[in-house]
């Protein structure tokens, strides 16, 4: 095949599970079941966060993002997934493919960037909450998200187009989506000047934002030790904890897959971490969030009971 920069009407073929043809039944039930639970739980927490004036609050309005961000990062990959674990298509065509790429790498850079930011709502909700309210006034609430979502697709925007300045040798894709490692592994042609400047982005939107979120963190755990009140303590190590968990799972798995050199990457243990950060850590924040967290707990039931006095 072609290099990526080429109007080629040539596609690729997403090997995806193929190999373990009895784990493809298996895995497209999990799947499809894990997807629709991701579906409700973030549409859920969306509703939520619009309906109830008790989560009119900047760290809901970046949850609710947050939430947005999880149902199109994991559409952008299932459905065409599920298909393929059907066997009725394994083929995806070269636009299609650049533009899975495209918009899966923009919305993985925007949620590294909003994770920093939720960190730094948290900072100053435990450290400044005299001024938290001046300091996150709904202005800067948006400016931050809109941060958030243009600095996500600029970076896809950058390592995309250097990926399509890489001729590429076949159009066997060992994975189940168009994912960046898997094309690297195609190229005809040394490919270190471009995994070095594909490299430092990497490094821009992964280790940075994971620096700083540790960084704030760390502020955090020292102005809560200082809480005398024990039930504040626990409130505030609650809340925190629960962004600190989504951090966790969301840059270990990224991190694993992103940072690693090209020629150590295991396709085999590639699809298997993917499914991981794509398939259960998008069920996992709303979970984590909803059962750790009273307010959207109250925010349920509220419209629940509202549902069944109404029926």
């Amino acid at each position: 095949m072609g290099s990526l920069n080429t109007s080629s009407g040539d596609g690729f073929i997403l090997v995806g599970f193929s190999d373990w043809p009895q784990l493809e039944v298996l895995l497209f039930v999990f799947i499809l079941i894990f997807y629709s639970l991701t579906l409700f739980g973030n549409t859920t927490i969306i509703i939520l966060s619009r309906i109830d004036l008790r989560l009119h609050t900047p760290m809901y309005f970046f949850l609710s993002h947050l939430s947005f961000l999880d149902l199109c990062f994991t559409t952008s990959t299932v459905p065409q997934l599920l298909i393929n674990l059907h066997g009725l298509d394994r083929t995806i065509s070269y636009g299609g493919c650049v533009a899975q790429l495209f918009i899966y790498l923009a919305l993985g850079s925007t949620e590294c960037v909003l994770l920093v930011v939720m960190a730094f709502d948290r900072y100053a909700a435990v450290c400044r909450p005299l001024h938290y309210t001046t300091i996150m006034h709904p202005l800067l609430c948006q400016s931050l998200a809109i941060t958030s979502w243009v600095g996500g697709f600029m970076n896809s925007l950058i390592q995309t187009s250097l990926m399509m300045a890489i001729p590429l040798c076949g159009h066997r894709l060992n994975h189940f989506f168009c994912e960046m490692p898997v094309f690297l592994k195609l190229a005809c042609e040394d490919t270190g000047g471009t995994e070095a400047k594909m490299f430092v982005a990497r490094v821009i939107i992964l280790v940075v934002p994971a620096a700083l979120i540790l960084v704030s963190y760390v502020y955090i755990v020292q102005a809560v030790l200082k809480v005398k009140s024990m039930a504040g303590r626990r409130k505030a190590f609650g809340t925190c904890g629960s962004h600190l968990l989504v951090v966790f799972l969301f840059y270990g798995s990224a991190i694993y897959t992103y940072l690693q050199p090209i020629h150590s990457y295991s396709e085999k243990e590639g699809k298997f971490v993917a499914l991981f950060y794509t398939i259960v850590t998008p069920i996992l924040n709303p979970l984590i969030y909803t059962l750790r967290n009273k307010d959207v707990k109250g925010a349920l039931w509220k419209v629940l009971r509202r549902g069944r006095d109404s029926g």
